[in-house]
């Protein structure tokens, strides 16, 4: 793929570095000539030193052939016009957006941009090991869907996958069986000491809590 990333900044660098490293093609943007040390001496993409949400600049950057564009600058406003710079004038198949402010995070999404906000994805995590929690509420920011995580209820075991998954409300991804972790397939059967990492849809979320009994 074709990635262009705007802001060089701790994210952004460890994505680049990350795609370059796959095999992916990815030019990274910052005003800031030295915000370019973090990407290391490995990184064999392309480094470019400007203003992201220039128009010429971004077409010299190959905008107009890119496939995803992330903006990643430390600045929500910044980010959001970078954003629809790429989705709205340059038809960028794929857009994400990094969020400080998660009330910004709404206004983000109503323009078709993915949003990533830090801010609050930490502070559910971190919510869910204060509370000891097995049921967090955010698998990707601002989806509508949830990931819970739990011991196999009594009455699952010996059951297969297929056969206590209800589509309506929730699938079986995975199954963490001795240790290892494992894609969940329909005809696996459940053993008392497994664990199950589950997804549900977000309305679903506190009915399917109540009936699996997670806490």
């Amino acid at each position: 793929m074709y990635v262009i990333i705007v802001g060089c900044g701790r994210v952004g660098s460890k994505l680049a570095q990350i795609l370059s490293f796959e095999g992916h093609d990815v030019v990274i943007i910052d005003r800031q000539q030295t915000a370019f040390r973090r990407l290391g001496e490995s990184f064999n993409g392309l480094t470019l030193c400007g203003n992201g949400l220039n128009l010429d600049f971004l077409k010299a950057a190959g905008i107009e052939k890119a496939e995803v564009f992330c903006a990643l600058t430390n600045g929500d406003n910044r980010n959001l016009v970078a954003a629809q710079i790429a989705k709205k004038i340059f038809r960028v198949a794929k857009v994400f957006a990094r969020v400080y402010d998660p009330q910004r995070a709404e206004i983000f999404a109503t323009v078709g941009v993915s949003i990533i906000s830090g801010t609050m994805l930490f502070a559910s995590m971190l919510r869910d090991k204060i509370m000891d929690a097995k049921f967090s509420t955010y698998l990707v920011e601002a989806s509508d869907l949830g990931v819970f995580r739990m011991n196999v209820p009594e009455a699952f075991c010996g059951k297969t996958v297929a056969a206590v998954t209800n589509g309506n409300e929730f699938s079986i991804i995975a199954i963490i069986r001795n240790g290892v972790t494992q894609l969940a397939q329909p005809e696996m059967v459940l053993g008392k000491t497994d664990v199950i990492l589950g997804l549900t849809h977000r309305e679903s979320m506190e009915s399917v809590r109540k009936k699996l009994n997670i806490v």
